[in-house]
Order: structure tokens, then sequence, then C-alpha cells
């Protein structure tokens, strides 16, 4: 009889290990195919000089990592692309941190709201960078007309180097806000009433509620939303490519670490040190998130 129970349990035990490697199957074969063997790739790039379309390749060390440290275009793009994060993370958490708290109160047409906010998030990259193009344009553009009437001289927003990289963070604050406060909402909504209740007995305001019991119990979330933005934004690209010429004076105010690996591997024909920028960029992702994982034991509470 035990036999007969343990051979059951046995059975049980393997159709769910069965079950349950059957259903996370799809994305662990994503994240090999298209995260773990690129990873792979890269690094193994890194160490080559190679021509067009990965031909020629001759391996060089780390001569590309040599020359990576000793160019000083890399470390401006470091710089531009960690004060990026630091412009458009806090920002951007803080903002929509704020609309998900008024969303989740019992306010008129919050779906329609919910949905507006989200709008950037499905929006085309390129369509909405043309917007901001047009809304950025010295001489035409609805920003400096709108600066012209109240007496304001029109400001350069994309050519001049003092203000290129806080233009393009507004539009990465902008962007992100929606997909923010959808995560942060969903937390909220976690949060049990019962707490609410119970503080309101005892007398606690709004604010006083919103630091003692929301941001304590919506704290793991916000980690979440902390580490996701901050990579997110270290991987920063598309706007700044499409703002951004190499020709313009505001180019190396600008470049990010995505942006140099694309001039180095697909202009410049370089895939080698461009695998090795990117590398770069692992390492300080990488680095961040750990500090980040490491710091989350003094202010994030799990209940």
């Amino acid at each position: 009889m035990n036999k007969e129970v343990s051979r059951r349990i046995s059975r049980q035990t393997w159709n769910e290990w069965s079950w349950g490697w059957f259903l996370i199957a799809p994305t662990i074969i994503g994240l090999i195919v298209l995260n773990i063997i690129p990873i792979i790739q890269t690094a193994y790039l890194s160490f080559f000089k190679s021509g067009d379309f990965g031909r020629g390749n001759v391996f060089v060390g780390l001569d590309n990592y040599r020359k990576m440290i000793d160019d000083v275009q890399v470390w401006h793009a470091v710089g531009n692309t960690m004060l990026y994060a630091l412009l458009v993370v806090p920002i951007s958490i803080a903002l929509s941190l704020i609309v998900a708290v008024l969303l989740n109160g019992e306010i008129r047409g919050k779906s329609l709201y919910r949905t507006i906010y989200f709008i950037p998030m499905v929006a085309a990259p390129a369509a909405v960078t043309m917007v901001w193009r047009w809304l950025y344009n010295e001489h035409f553009g609805l920003i400096n007309y709108v600066l012209s009437r109240i007496g304001i001289k029109a400001v350069d927003w994309i050519g001049n180097p003092n203000v290129s990289l806080i233009s393009i963070a507004i539009i990465g604050i902008w962007s992100v806000i929606g997909y923010n406060m959808v995560l942060l909402l969903a937390g909220l909504q976690e949060i049990p009433k019962d707490f609410y209740e119970a503080s309101e007995i005892d007398g606690a305001g709004k604010l006083r509620q919103f630091f003692v019991i929301t941001l304590p119990l919506l704290s793991p979330t916000l980690f979440f939303v902390v580490v996701t933005s901050v990579i997110q934004a270290m991987q920063v690209f598309d706007v700044i490519y499409m703002m951004i010429d190499v020709t313009s004076p505001a180019y190396e105010h600008t470049v990010s670490l995505v942006y140099l690996f694309y001039n180095n591997s697909f202009k410049y024909s370089n895939k080698g040190y461009g695998s090795a920028i990117v590398i770069l960029l692992l390492a300080i992702i990488m680095l961040i998130t750990f500090l980040q994982v490491r710091g989350q034991k003094k202010w994030v509470n799990y209940m």
C-alpha cells in the first residue's frame, strides 16, 4: 500500500514537473535564442577585427578593449548615457507614481485617462520622434512659437549642445510614464483597503497614508520599476539616432553607448569594436543592477 501511494505521488510530481517545464519552455527557449546566444556571440566577436558583414575576421585579442579605454568618445558616451538615465529615471518614476495614485482613486473617466497615458508606449518610435522634432524645431516649432508669444527668444532644442540631452530626456520621460503607471497601478491595487480604513480611524490624513502605507507596501513594485527603468534608459538609442546626426554640434553631448555601437558596427564596419562597446554597456548595467539588488534590503518591504 505504501509503495502504491509512493508511486502515485511520484507520478503526480513528475506530471507537475513536466507541465511546469512545458509551460515555461517557450520563455526559456526565447531567452536562450534571443538573449543568451547573442551575448556569447557578441563577447566572442569583441576579440576580433571584422570587416563588412562579418567577413575577414582577424583575432586581435584585447586590442579592442585597449582601444576603447583610450577612446575619449566612448567615455563621452558613457557619461551621456549615465546622465540621460539620471534625468529620466527619477523624474519619470515620480510622475508615474503621482499619476498612478490619482488614477487609483475614485475619479470619473479613469479608464480613459489610463488609455491616454499609455498611448506613447504603443505609438511607433519613428512617428513619435518626428512629432517631437517638429515641436522642437527652432524656426517653426510649436514650443518656440509659444515661447515667442510670451517674449522668450527661440531655443535650438536639438542643435544646442547645452540643452540637446535635456530635450531628448523629456521625450524619454514622456514616453515611459504610461508603462510605469500601469505597473505601479497594479501594485497599488494589491494593497489591502483595510490598512487605509484603520489609519483613517486613527486620524491619519492622505499624505501620512501615502508615506506610511502606500510607499512601504508598494516598494516591491517600485523596486521592479526602478530596475527595469534604469536598464531601459541605459539602452537609449532610437530617439537620439533620429534626433541627432553625427554632423550635429550636439552629437558629442548626446551620443549614447548603443548609438556608438551602431555607428562602429554598421556605419564604420567595425563589428569587433562595436561588440566591445556593447560588452562595456552590459558590464555597467550588470554592476548597477547588482548594486540595486544589494541595496533593496534597506528600503524594499515584502509582505
